[in-house]
């Protein structure tokens, strides 16, 4: 297949907006969906890219420059050609194809109306569908049962059909489709799911090429013996590589809806309800029910992989949602749900599978916000609060990974999400003329505070405690009101004093 082919499909109505004919004639060895700034390390040589330029800021001072790295990385990659899509600004800048031209990389059209997933099949129905018949990848499926499935897949069938088809054609006995999770996607034969654990994974065989990150790619998993077979099982994976791209295809296109919801709601100013309320409707959510927001990030990595590990998880979780990537880069997600302390459960059930994907330095950390009735005014406020969430626990003692809005109900708790730097500062402010005069004097007045406080401002229990006389109590308290400037017979002063302590080690 070459990149001209795709200009031969009527439906695709795809158009030339840079690209000379020799250039048209590359070879094409399979596509890509992304909207990445620089997606060079997860592109092979010879791909189409396909790209909603969600990345693509046109009041930006250097668009232009913009533009410029993102057609370097492609060409860096070795792709055929880029595929842009027209639906986020109404056309393909004219600045991308100034610098597709610099960089020799054909530049087509993709029309508002046509489909990143329709693109997506028709190039793997070409690779697929018997225009290269001696492809070794695919010589290990009969011709007939090859074309047969490419078929089935190419009208749209789910993955339960086509699996089971293909276990009946080539008789491999049952299969699985899962995840790199181990979520399972389609089992064939009536056989159970296989144990959802990193294990699974390991000894599965990857569908096509694989993702490009932890989170991302299908693997096929046969339940019985596989002496003999390992020829058919490598090429049924590669087969159904044709139904993870489509997923995927899919997956990208819900994305970059979803990006534009979440750029909404980060927004520095005010949400017009109107405006979000669209936003909503275009990543498929309802907006008369209850919605649930959710935020992730990966601590110490920058690559967008958040977002495919929350959306692995909310798969878990069943009901409909949309997953997108804020300005910032952390993850946010919309869940359609009225029951946020069901889905903090999921998701923690789910997560140890997802951290197993990472480095034990990099932290998949989640926040789930609260149940939201009225997303027009509330889905913004909801995001912050799970933003909050996700902070709490990552400082907290256990280093939880997923953070519940519903769960901060003490004054520790709240304390916990404030950005350390506050934090610090807070302390100091209050709590830094006690640090220094223990330092000075080798006295004991922030031990005493924290045992005040702790006995509930029992003089008693408190010298008991510290194994001194109540007059020193007395004493060292008048001292720390001296140099603290509160009052602790004040409930107001005494909270102050709380929080300080609660805001970590000096």
């Amino acid at each position: 297949m070459i990149v001209a082919d795709l200009l031969q499909v009527p439906d695709l109505r795809l158009s030339v907006a840079w690209g000379p004919p020799e250039l048209l004639e590359r070879q094409v060895t399979g596509v890509t969906s992304t909207d990445l700034q620089d997606p060079a390390r997860y592109l092979q040589p010879g791909e189409l890219v396909l790209s909603g330029l969600v990345w693509w800021q046109p009041e930006h001072p250097l668009a232009q420059t913009l533009a410029l790295r993102f057609a370097t990385s492609l060409r860096s990659a070795g792709v055929a050609a880029l595929l842009a899509g027209e639906g986020t600004h109404g056309e393909v800048p004219p600045a991308l194809v100034e610098a597709c031209e610099v960089h020799g990389i054909p530049l087509l059209s993709v029309p508002a109306g046509t489909s990143f997933r329709a693109v997506t099949d028709r190039v793997y129905l070409r690779l697929w569908g018997g225009l290269r018949p001696a492809d070794e990848p695919a010589a290990a499926v009969p011709e007939q049962a090859r074309r047969e499935l490419v078929e089935l897949m190419y009208a749209g069938a789910p993955p339960d059909v086509v699996l089971e088809r293909a276990v009946s054609r080539l008789g491999c006995g049952p299969c699985s489709l899962i995840t790199a999770s181990g979520r399972t996607v389609a089992t064939s034969g009536g056989a159970p799911d296989p144990a959802p654990d990193p294990a699974t994974v390991r000894a599965a065989l990857p569908v096509g090429e694989g993702g490009d990150n932890p989170f991302d790619g299908w693997y096929l998993h046969p339940h019985g013996e596989t002496a003999g077979q390992a020829t058919v099982l490598h090429g049924l994976a590669e087969v159904l590589g044709t139904l993870w791209t489509r997923a995927r295809g899919e997956a990208a296109e819900r994305r970059r809806s979803a990006g534009r919801l979440a750029a909404l709601l980060g927004a520095d100013s005010p949400v017009h309800a109107a405006a979000l309320l669209e936003a909503l409707a275009a990543c498929g959510l309802p907006t008369g029910r209850p919605l649930v927001p959710l935020t992730a990030r990966i601590d110490g990595q920058d690559a967008p992989w958040a977002a495919d590990a929350l959306a692995e998880a909310l798969r878990s979780a069943g009901g409909e949602f949309a997953v997108g990537t804020e300005p910032s880069g952390r993850a946010v997600a919309i869940a359609a749900t009225a029951d946020p302390a069901a889905l903090t459960a999921v998701l923690r059930e789910v997560w140890p599978r997802l951290q197993a994907r990472l480095p034990d330095r990099h932290l998949l950390r989640a926040g789930v916000g609260p149940r939201v009735e009225r997303p027009a005014l509330d889905l913004a406020a909801g995001l912050r609060q799970a933003r909050y969430a996700l902070d709490a626990a990552a400082a907290g003692r256990r280093r939880a990974t997923v953070g519940a809005s519903g769960e901060l109900d003490s004054l520790a708790a709240l304390v916990r999400g404030i950005p350390p730097e506050v934090a610090r500062a807070f302390r100091g402010r209050l709590l830094d003329p006690l640090v220094e005069h223990d330092r000075s004097t080798g006295g004991a007045l922030l031990a005493t505070l924290v045992s005040f406080l702790d006995h509930d401002c029992s003089w008693a229990r408190t010298a008991e405690a510290l194994h001194v006389h109540v007059n020193t109590v007395h004493y060292r308290i008048r001292r720390i009101e001296e140099l603290t400037v509160r009052d602790l017979a004040r409930l107001d002063d005494r909270l102050d004093l709380r929080a300080a302590l609660l805001c970590g080690a000096p």
